[in-house]
C-alpha cells in the first residue's frame, strides 16, 4: 500500500500550521504552513505528482516563504530612525523645578507638555536652584536629565 496526499490533506495541513501559528507565535511555523498551501494547489492542479515531488515543492516553497520574509519584507519592516531622536528634541525644553536637589539627592522637574512620556523627570543642575525655577534641558544622563537654570 502507497501512502498518497490529495490536494486537500495539504490544504488541511497548511491552514492548521498557521492556527496553530497563531496560537503558538514563534512566527516559523508560518513559512511551513504556507508552503503546504503551495503544495495543496500545484497538486489540485496536478493530480498525478508523485509524493516525494510533493515533499520537494513543500520544502521549496517553505525555504523560499523564509528567504522572502528575511531578505524582502523585514528589511522594510525596521525602524530606520536612529535611536536618540525622541531625545534629540527634547532638549531645550523647559520645565518648573518642583523638588530642590539637596546634597546627593536629585531634584524634580515638571515640564507643561509630557517630554518622551513623563511630565515629570528628576534632574542635575550646576547652578543652584529652588522651587519654582524655571530649567531647561540641556542633555540626558541616562534616566536623569541635566538642566540649566533660566535666568
Amino acid at each position: 500500500m502507497e501512502l498518497e496526499f490529495a490536494y486537500w490533506h495539504w490544504l488541511v495541513l497548511g491552514i492548521a500550521l498557521v492556527i496553530i501559528e497563531i496560537f503558538l507565535p514563534s512566527f516559523t511555523i508560518l513559512w511551513f504552513g504556507l508552503g503546504a498551501i503551495v503544495v495543496g494547489v500545484v497538486l489540485w492542479l496536478f493530480p498525478d505528482m508523485a509524493l516525494v515531488v510533493q515533499l520537494l515543492i513543500w520544502l521549496v516553497a517553505s525555504c523560499g516563504f523564509v528567504l522572502f520574509w528575511f531578505k524582502a519584507l523585514k528589511p522594510k519592516m525596521i525602524d530606520k530612525t536612529s535611536a536618540g531622536i525622541a531625545r534629540d528634541s527634547a532638549i531645550g525644553e523647559a520645565g518648573q523645578v518642583i523638588k530642590a536637589p539637596m546634597a546627593e539627592r536629585h531634584g524634580t522637574v515638571r515640564f507643561t507638555t509630557p517630554v518622551l512620556g513623563s511630565d515629570e523627570w528628576e534632574f542635575i543642575c550646576e547652578q543652584d536652584v529652588s522651587v519654582g525655577d524655571r530649567v531647561f534641558i540641556k542633555e540626558f544622563s541616562g534616566n536623569t536629565l541635566i538642566v540649566v537654570k533660566l535666568d
